[in-house]
């Protein structure tokens, strides 16, 4: 009787065994579902991934139609996800429920804000992107003959998007929900570039001056008479057609105001940006008082820096002092701006190892931003393909090199570079482990939140010996602070845009030209500025944490290891992952 019952429960184990395995191994073509599902959907994101399948299409993300397919979409999968028990997954698969379950619940939530009413401003607009796009410097592959058909057949698409967007913009002026007449006149030049009648110096025609050389004699004269009828018969009348409504009737419409507070529904569209960006519950005035605290502590380390390189002014004066100083604006050609930061990687490639024991295969390179797009942009990062074949890139901005300061280069090329942007994307792209959905997410709170705690390894990676690079450093994150002043200020108390100008300006280093284009960004995109600053301070917060309770167990390499390896993650399942780490160190 004994060895009968020793054999069922020995049945009973394996039999639950392979029921487990069964529904792991459902969980996970679930989530690659997902992923398949959500490439055929936002057809765009397979183009930034490296993969070719879309490229000939563009969904009008602005119809009625489309968004129906993502509320049928996101409901659809997180009523799958839901199915699953915590209990029979693992660590990492646990993670990728909790996951997809906030991707999927965070989706749905932003379809209830008639956010879509304002589809094109001068930082952020889906034109922009386009514009990338079209250039042949960007994702899109101008490789072949087909690959210069699907932008073709893709460009209808935009055509149709650019159509919607009017229509949207229209519906905005009856309610309300429009943009601030600030905004409004930054994005005309944008636009009426785009109307220029020399199509053989539009940006739409560039990819047919210079053809690879997999393209033949016959097909390069087919495509260049394409591109031709293209961009005269269709871009310019479109962007004509945009140009006139925005800088007449909708400019006419356009708000005096400057936040979201003042809209129908704004108030609470700030609350989901707020959730959406920093991945926290924190409310607008927690986030406006620990900015004021953040400010205060790091006006007090500059100072200590101004002191030391024997300033006698006050701290407003620095600032002067900085903006102006000819000894930092030292360059007269663009190349030298890119020279200075590719010096900077050289410098600290020494050190490298000392804090990372995982780091990318992904080449990265340091670019000029576009000349279309460069006078209201900032530096940014874009990410290299899933496959490797193109590398991550770094844009500068050089509108005016005379004027270009250069006593943040070292803190910027850490935020944007490495250990940065290209290491924690990059990470993120290659871990073979990670499902596919989770390859390509971005998290704004963690994301940035890296990006400006990597800038507080400088000293650690052989920088910041110049006093002025440092203040750089200091500069760079008292921004970040501030932005949780300005960015509540003006969605949440009223601010106007000048106010918020003026607090930016009595507090940093910045021109007031980049003042102005930051404030303008933030007016543009609630929310997302906050990201940054609540990300590093958690982050920072894990590490001190871990140093404290681990003690001698405590390695910087391996805690930057469980910080990167699972990728980009809401700051709530960061802090879980790090505290599983940490009592399983300490045994």
């Amino acid at each position: 009787m004994k060895y009968i019952k020793k054999i069922l429960v020995f049945i009973l184990i394996v039999s639950c065994s392979n029921m487990n395995e069964n529904k792991n191994m459902e969980f996970n073509q679930v989530l690659e579902d997902y992923f398949q599902e959500s490439l055929f959907l936002y057809k765009i994101d397979g183009t930034f991934q490296g993969d070719s399948r879309y490229n000939d299409t563009l969904p009008n993300f602005l119809s009625d139609e489309f968004v129906n397919k993502e509320k049928l979409f996101y409901n659809k999968y997180l009523k799958k996800i839901n199915s699953f028990e915590n209990s029979i997954l693992n660590e990492e698969d646990l993670l990728s429920k909790n996951v997809l379950k906030w991707e999927c619940e965070m989706n749905l939530d932003r379809m209830k804000f008639p956010i879509d009413l304002m589809p094109v401003d001068q930082m952020w607009g889906f034109q922009l992107t386009m514009g990338q796009l079209a250039s042949g410097m960007g994702a899109q592959p101008f490789n072949n003959f087909k690959d210069y058909k699907n932008w073709l057949v893709r460009i209808d698409g935009y055509l149709d998007w650019l159509k919607s967007a009017k229509i949207k913009m229209q519906e905005g002026m009856k309610t309300g929900w429009v943009l601030p007449k600030s905004l409004i006149k930054k994005v005309l030049p944008q636009l009426k570039v785009m109307t220029n009648a020399d199509v053989e110096n539009h940006l739409f025609y560039k990819p047919v001056t210079s053809f690879p050389n997999l393209i033949e004699e016959d097909e390069r004269e087919i495509l260049v008479s394409e591109y031709y009828d293209m961009v005269k018969n269709k871009i310019i009348p479109a962007y004509s057609d945009l140009y006139n409504f925005m800088s007449n009737e909708y400019f006419d419409s356009g708000r005096e105001t400057s936040g979201y507070s003042s809209l129908n529904g704004g108030k609470e569209y700030y609350d989901y940006a707020i959730k959406y960006y920093t991945t926290t519950n924190l409310t607008p005035n927690e986030i406006h008082e620990l900015g004021l605290k953040e400010v205060k502590r790091i006006r007090s380390e500059m100072i200590k820096i101004k002191k030391s390189v024997g300033f006698e002014g006050s701290l407003d004066d620095f600032f002067v002092h900085v903006r102006n100083l000819k000894e930092l604006m030292p360059f007269d050609k663009p190349e030298q701006v890119i020279d200075n930061f590719n010096s900077i990687h050289e410098k600290m490639l020494p050190y490298v190892n000392n804090l990372f024991e995982l780091q990318p295969k992904t080449k990265f390179e340091v670019r000029r931003t576009e000349a279309f797009r460069e006078a209201s942009a900032a530096a940014q990062y874009n990410p290299g393909s899933l496959d490797g074949t193109r590398p991550g890139i770094f844009y500068v901005p050089i509108p005016n090199v005379k004027k270009y300061n250069t006593y943040s280069d070292e803190d910027l090329f850490l935020h944007e570079a490495i250990p940065g942007h290209h290491y924690q994307i990059s990470l993120q792209q290659e871990n073979g482990l990670l499902p596919s959905f989770r390859k390509d997410l971005w998290y704004s709170s963690y994301g940035e939140g890296w990006a400006l705690y990597a800038e507080s390894l400088g000293s650690e990676l052989g920088l910041y010996k110049d006093p002025y690079q440092y203040f750089g450093m200091l500069s760079a994150e008292i921004h970040r602070a501030i932005r949780l002043v300005v960015d509540t200020g003006i969605h949440s108390k009223g601010w106007s845009r000048e106010k918020a100008i003026e607090y930016s300006l009595n507090n940093e280093a910045e021109s007031k030209e980049s003042i102005i284009s930051e404030i303008e960004r933030y007016m543009a995109n609630p929310g997302q500025a906050l990201s940054y600053k609540i990300g590093q301070l958690k982050i920072q917060e894990l590490r001190d944490n871990a140093q404290k309770l681990l003690g001698e167990k405590f390695d910087i390499k391996v805690f930057h290891r469980k910080i990167l390896e699972s990728g980009c993650i809401p700051l709530q399942l960061l802090e879980q992952k790090i505290v599983n780490w940490i009592n399983y160190e300490k045994g």
